[in-house]
């Protein structure tokens, strides 16, 4: 999650003061890093991915299904190999060979696993991937204790509902203020509840998040949640519920751990150079609302059914710490700009590239940014459309920094500008080379729910995978829309069964003529093709059929192609209408939108079982297709 520093958060008070000298400093860090690595060549194309889980205690005596709090300490554990063979390459210079890296996320119940080493260029590896995803749940599980399991689904449906967390605690933390999440949810390293407060603090209010109810045959009209503590008086902001925050027929939620507290699969991807870098930024991120849908698995929010199939705007309003002035609420007065948006949201502008397809009326929303920064960059030789996207980031406030990190040497450092990067959570992001590093220019891929098996998460992160690499083979390939189409396209992702159900813009092949190139498309249309659009599979096929790929290793990635396409067509089911079906077709379901921790428990057990592969369901993962 972003950048991890060790040392002393400082809290909102004295960090906002600093927030102009971190802004400047990552300017000038920046512009080192472009000045030594815009030439960089012909790099390779490697990639890795991002897996989350959330570990689960389960009650069976009770029935009851828990997140559990040991998920810091298996992290404690997993990391010492890692740390060991880190200190034997300082060393002896040694590369370390681990066949997995592990990594703290928001929830003290979640662990974030990667591959060990990035995955090289060959189209050969891909057949790896599943196989190297399989190991980290098989390295996680030796840890676990016998009642525990652990589950790679969106979002936990009891999350801030009921008898939910192993140990328990009570909602009364100081950090969150919650009036569902206790503190002791969130990782106990040192940048997130500092995170959490000063978002609280900044936006001088909790976070309000309204999700849609999904209105059942007994849920009441309006639904009003009873569950909400509207009269509690412990902190200021409890009475924020009662004064409006929470919206009738919605499921509200009042924390950034309902957000942070999600998990995801995202895909970072390594281009040979800057330009083709800032080809797939541009060209991926128009595909993200179409993936995002076929990838759906979050409709269950604090204990009710939502409306809604994914996590993202959960995400979004979760983190989002603009304050009246910046919402538009109040004159600007202290603040510098209206924003439009959470820092958690679609890219708001694009970079273009030397491929010669990029057009101004692409970037069509009014976009905000630094004018001063803008110019400064302008002056030191950095392009009007890179200028504007760092511009951009830039209008927002550094929300958690480090005492002991304060003073840094610019020229070898990127910490300030990676404080503001990595708090933009796009639905793709343009990432630098390290400071002398063999890494090179990167693109991360964020829109994807996490899967509940090792077989999807590895089809969809091939599909990515090989989506990419053909884009950079077909340069002709253009895939534009405007930016503003493109937020309309992520809020119709979200809708429940939207991957069926609803169109998405998308440019035509061939348009007749450039000024009716945007149709509007279904996902099967999108992902399979039609007259209006080739197809994003097609695409995917014609590069894998100009390149050498080994029978067995285009058996497996042709397995992953016809997932993506039963996902796309409607023949398999996504995570998020499986887990609906489930909830209404259990026997302790009274329609009225509620999952009790009777259901919620069951559910837990289900799909523990088809994600070790001892419940067959053909529905969800395709004919013969198993975990």
């Amino acid at each position: 999650m972003g950048l991890l520093s060790l040392g002393t958060p400082l809290p909102w008070e004295q960090a906002k003061g600093l927030a102009r000298e971190v802004r400047q400093h990552g300017i000038e860090q920046f512009l080192h890093i472009w000045r030594s690595t815009k030439d960089r060549q012909k790099d390779r194309l490697l990639w890795g991915d991002e897996i989350e889980y959330m570990l689960i205690s389960l009650d069976h005596e009770n029935r009851r299904a828990r997140l559990s709090q040991r998920g810091h300490e298996l992290l404690t554990t997993l990391q010492v190999e890692e740390n060991e063979s880190q200190k034997l390459a300082n060393q002896t210079g040694a590369k370390p060979n681990l066949e997995a890296l592990w990594r703290p996320e928001f929830g003290r119940y979640m662990i974030e696993g990667t591959p060990g080493h990035p995955y090289n260029s060959t189209v050969s590896e891909l057949a790896s991937v599943e196989a190297n995803m399989k190991r980290r749940r098989e390295i996680v599980s030796s840890l676990m204790k016998d009642n525990e399991v652990i589950l790679s689904v969106g979002s936990y449906p009891q999350l801030g509902s009921g008898d939910f967390l192993e140990p328990p605690h009570k909602a009364n933390g100081a950090f969150s203020q919650s009036l569902f999440l206790p503190d002791e949810v969130i990782n106990p390293h040192p940048r997130f509840r500092t995170l959490a407060a000063n978002i609280r603090q900044r936006r001088e209010s909790k976070v309000r998040i309204n999700m849609p109810v999904f209105h059942d045959l007994n849920t009441p009209q309006p639904f009003v949640d009873p569950t909400i503590p509207y009269d509690r008086n412990l902190f200021a902001g409890d009475k924020e519920a009662k004064e409006g925050a929470a919206l009738p027929d919605h499921i509200y939620m009042d924390a950034m751990g309902f957000g942070m507290g999600c998990c995801c699969l995202q895909i970072t991807l390594q281009a040979p150079n800057v330009d083709q870098a800032r080809r797939l930024y541009d060209q991926l991120a128009t595909v993200g609302a179409v993936m995002m849908s076929l990838s759906a698995s979050s409709p269950i929010f604090r204990g009710y059914l939502a409306d809604v199939d994914c996590r993202w705007n959960v995400i979004a309003a979760a983190v989002d710490d603009r304050t009246p002035e910046e919402r538009g609420e109040r004159p600007l007065a202290k603040d510098r700009f209206v924003i439009n948006k959470s820092r958690y949201g679609t890219i708001d502008t694009f970079l273009g590239a030397e491929d010669g397809l990029f057009k101004p009326e692409y970037n069509d929303l009014p976009l905000v940014y630094d004018h001063d920064i803008y110019k400064y960059l302008l002056d030191n030789d950095i392009d009007e459309l890179l200028a504007k996207h760092i511009a951009h980031l830039f209008i927002r406030d550094p929300l958690v920094i480090f005492e002991e990190l304060l003073d840094q040497d610019d020229a070898i450092s990127a910490d300030h500008f990676e404080n503001i990067q990595s708090t933009n959570w796009q639905n793709v992001r343009f990432k630098l080379p390290p400071p002398n590093s063999p890494i090179g220019w990167r693109v991360e891929f964020r829109p994807l729910e996490v899967q509940l098996t090792d077989f999807e998460n590895a089809a969809f992160s091939v599909f990515t995978v090989l989506l990419a690499r053909a884009l950079l083979a077909f340069p002709d390939i253009n895939l534009y829309i405007p930016v503003t189409k493109m937020d309309i396209n992520m809020e119709r992702a979200h809708h429940r069964d939207a991957v069926l159900d609803e169109r998405f813009f998308f440019h035509r092949s061939c348009p007749a003529d450039s000024q009716n190139y945007l149709a509007e498309l279904t996902a099967n249309e999108i992902i399979n093709g039609c007259a209006e659009f080739v197809g994003l599979v097609p695409i995917v096929q014609m590069y894998l059929d100009s390149i050498s790929v080994a029978h067995t290793v285009r058996r497996r990635i042709d397995n992953y192609i016809l997932f993506i396409r039963g996902r796309a067509n409607g023949t398999i089911m996504t995570a998020a209408a499986w887990m609906r079906n489930f909830v209404r077709n259990h026997p302790a379901y009274k329609f009225d939108s509620a999952v009790s921790s009777e259901i919620n428990y069951d559910l837990a057990v289900a799909l523990d079982n088809i994600a070790s592969g001892r419940l067959p369901a053909p529905e969800l993962l395709g004919a013969g297709n198993t975990a």
